[in-house]
């Protein structure tokens, strides 16, 4: 019972300190339609992006990532590394 019990709260402990979290960035620097490859690229090579979406059209990229192993700072930081500086959608 005690291991049941501590497997248990281990299982929960785990699930409590990984959260996915989504979030829009606008990234107005995307002049033609293969920048958001390249932003693509960049945001995906971030440790813990699960998925990324980016649109041409409206100069955004939606991002849903692990908060445990990424942060906004970090994806932020990549698009501008890429050459296209970046912000969160407010």
């Amino acid at each position: 019972m005690k291991k049941l019990f501590l497997t248990t709260m281990l299982a929960i402990a785990a699930a409590a300190q990984a959260a996915p979290q989504t979030v829009t960035l606008d990234v107005p620097g995307m002049t033609c339609a293969a920048c958001p490859i390249t932003v693509k690229k960049a945001i995906s090579k971030v440790e813990g992006v699960n998925k990324v979406d980016v649109s041409y059209e409206k100069r955004q990229a939606v991002v849903t990532f692990d908060d445990a192993k990424a942060s906004v700072q970090k994806l932020t930081q990549a698009t501008e590394n890429a050459g296209y500086p970046s912000t969160v959608k407010r």
